[in-house]
């Protein structure tokens, strides 16, 4: 075990309480409201169900069946959803037990409503009636019925309770890994010497701990130490460390999952976990990600080999060892200094260009002239009006429309990393657009959530290029969510490996030297970001793309190859996981780590972690008719919001793609994308 020959200091959790009290300002008080206040909505929603069934068949309509079902769904979302985004996102201890508690609940609810044999008689009632719906109130019909068969209605009593039971063991058990992952405490803890080369000023901010620093493993902080720390010891230590976030115990909650999730799959008739997931999404079955897999990886492994041998030659000239290995954990730091010495493009110096505020300036400059948005921040307003805070860090904002005033959703953005808050970066509607049966109209509410450096006294949070493009990811989600028309929450989402289309695609942003100069600015001169710096960066934008995809691919395929057990079987998820790593990208396996510990996609993208890559496919084929249209140009806008954003989930994926692209999609853009002739 390597571990025994580089040693790493890790904190103990006992001790970590004090060390990781990082926050830069007090954080706000607890959110006031007990796990029965939100619980209460349960048994209102009973209620309302009771009524539905009671509605003579005679008299059966979509407003008092279907759409009346549709508004109790929703009613609980809107209700029941913030205290879930509280629980990655509160320091309080309170608000994140009540999230978990509250999800638990919930999920427990819709297991028993799902398999409820009066309810599900009342909507196969009215179908069977073959009401004369069209458009998205068909499609809601249609995939309720599809999804009552998926829940078990189909089988034997005794087996639906069998699958109540299961089901109702992976809610516990996916609730309690990702609380294991988001409240790793772990720190490293190094002397002063072993950050050779990190600034002044990330040194700064660190806890001290009898004589040494507590670096915590999260993303940020993490890749900046990757990035700059010339120590090959002390990138590896992190690395570890990062790589075991989770701990052994979610090693054991993961295998139980999968146990689970196999068991599901076969009482449901699937053969495993993967297909009856990826049923429902674009693929339909796992075969169709399998080749997916193997049509690319062929291709892209002619580029990952010349992106490795310039990585691992950069190191041998930089140590002077002509057998040096190169390790995942030189990726970051050479990486950076290929783009310094290749392409003249220094990290350090372009992150100068990109101060937080003005890049979210920029989005919103983008996304007003695009699709005619207007952005308003309303925090003392917000607080005022007695919204929940759960952070200082945490701003709000509204949204309108720019010709008729109307305000078409809000936003709370929480951008900086802190203790017990989730890692990477996600948005979440917790509040979706939804037209009541009333005629009303909710709009959305959501969160943006990053992990960006801090600002310090001496200057604001400065974004590293890729963490540009992480905001512009994110706020594509939310562009999808707000200028969504949706009506229902049953059709308010698209299918999961399409999903990450909007927000791939809204990446290009970063990169088109005429939109750059609106926002990327420096943050002291206000000089805008020279062209050198800008040609070398874009063409540097294909470096080591062929490893980096791999990299992608390698979590595509361990969470099809966990979602492929089938029932009986048991795996090592972690030999699975070294030896997947080992076959998909180019670095050796490192045995002592397991990643998949810390991967929450594993819960929330079930057998779907493909669709980050599948999505990007057709991303890239709609931005080359988007760049035909022109990239600022509110027509091209308007077409891609009326064929894609605004239809959310009431259309297939492919219909919608064909709709903006005025044909089939190919794949030819993304091998162009990745640097790969077609």
């Amino acid at each position: 075990m390597f571990l025994d020959r580089v040693p790493c200091r890790v904190l103990p959790p006992i001790l970590v309480a004090g060390v990781l009290a990082l926050a830069a300002a007090r954080p706000a008080a607890q959110l006031e409201r007990t796990l029965d206040d939100y619980t209460e909505w349960l048994a209102w929603a009973d209620g309302e169900i009771e009524r539905i069934v009671a509605v003579p068949a005679a008299e059966r309509t979509y407003e008092n069946t279907l759409g009346a079902l549709d508004d109790v769904y929703a009613r609980l979302t809107i209700e029941l959803t913030f205290p879930q985004v509280l629980a990655l996102l509160s320091p309080h201890a309170g608000d994140r037990e009540i999230g978990n508690a509250v999800e638990a609940a919930l999920n427990e609810w819709n297991i028993e409503t799902g398999k409820r044999e009066d309810l599900y008689g009342a909507i196969a009632a009215y179908a069977e009636r073959r009401p004369p719906l069209a458009g998205e109130r068909l499609r809601l019909l249609e995939h309720t019925m599809r999804d009552y068969r998926r829940d078990g209605m189909a089988l034997p009593p005794a087996e639906r309770e069998t699958l109540k039971a299961i089901q109702k063991e992976l809610s516990d058990l996916s609730i309690a890994f990702n609380k294991n992952a988001q409240e790793d405490e772990t720190v490293v803890l190094l002397a002063p010497g072993e950050l050779a080369g990190m600034p002044a000023d990330f040194v700064a901010q660190l806890e001290e701990v009898a004589g040494l620093l507590a670096v915590p493993i999260d993303d940020s902080t993490a890749t900046e130490v990757w990035r700059q720390c010339s120590d090959e010891r002390t990138r590896k230590k992190l690395w570890v460390a990062y790589k075991r976030k989770g701990g052994q115990q979610n090693v054991g909650v993961l295998e139980q999952m999968l146990a689970q999730r196999a068991a599901e799959a076969n009482l449901l008739g699937y053969a495993h976990s993967a297909d009856f997931q990826t049923e429902i999404l674009m693929s339909k079955n796992a075969a169709a990600v399998a080749a997916f897999y193997d049509q690319l990886r062929p291709l892209v492994r002619k580029k990952s080999d010349r992106d490795f041998a310039a990585l691992r030659d950069l190191k041998r000239h930089d140590t002077g060892d002509p057998q040096a290995g190169f390790h995942p954990w030189d990726y970051w730091y050479y990486a950076a200094a290929a783009q310094r010495e290749q392409y003249a493009v220094d990290m350090e110096r372009v992150r100068q260009y990109f101060p937080l505020q003005q890049v979210v300036d920029g989005v919103f400059t983008i996304s007003s002239t695009l699709y005619g948005l207007q952005f308003r921040e309303a925090t003392a307003e917000a607080r005022a009006e007695g919204l929940y805070f759960w952070h200082p860090d945490v701003r709000f904002w509204r949204i309108y429309d720019g010709k008729t005033g109307e305000m078409l959703g809000e936003l709370y953005t929480d951008l900086h990393p802190r203790p017990f808050k989730r890692g990477g970066a996600f948005f979440w509607d917790f509040v979706p657009r939804k037209v009541w049966m009333d005629g009303s109209v909710t709009t959305l509410r959501a969160v943006l959530q990053c992990n960006f450096t801090r600002p310090t006294p001496e200057k604001p949070s400065l974004l590293t290029h890729p963490e540009v493009t992480t905001l512009f990811h994110e706020f594509g989600h939310f562009l999808h969510g707000v200028l969504s028309r949706a009506e229902t929450v049953g059709c308010g989402n698209c299918e999961r490996d399409f999903v990450e289309l909007p927000s791939q695609i809204f990446e290009n942003w970063c990169w088109e030297p005429d939109v750059l100069r609106l926002y990327a600015r420096h943050y002291q001169t206000g000089e805008a970001l020279p062209d050198e710096l800008l040609r070398g960066m874009i063409a540097a934008r294909q470096f080591a793309s062929g490893m980096l995809a791999e990299r992608q691919y390698c979590y595509g395929l361990v969470d099809q190859a966990y979602n492929r057990l089938r029932e009986g079987e048991t795996i090592d998820v972690t030999q699975v996981g070294l030896d997947l790593q080992a076959e998909v990208e180019q670095y050796e396996a490192v045995p002592g780590t397991w990643f998949q510990s810390g991967f929450t996609h594993l819960t929330n993208y079930v057998a779907s972690y493909y669709g980050y890559q599948w999505s990007l496919v057709y991303a890239c084929a709609c931005f080359e008719k988007y760049k035909e249209l022109g990239m600022m140009n509110p027509a091209a806008g308007q077409r891609f919001a009326a064929a894609i954003l605004s239809r959310a989930g009431t259309a297939d994926g492919m219909d919608m793609l064909r709709d903006f692209l005025g044909g089939e999609p190919t794949m030819g853009a993304y091998l162009e994308y990745l640097g790969l002739e077609d």
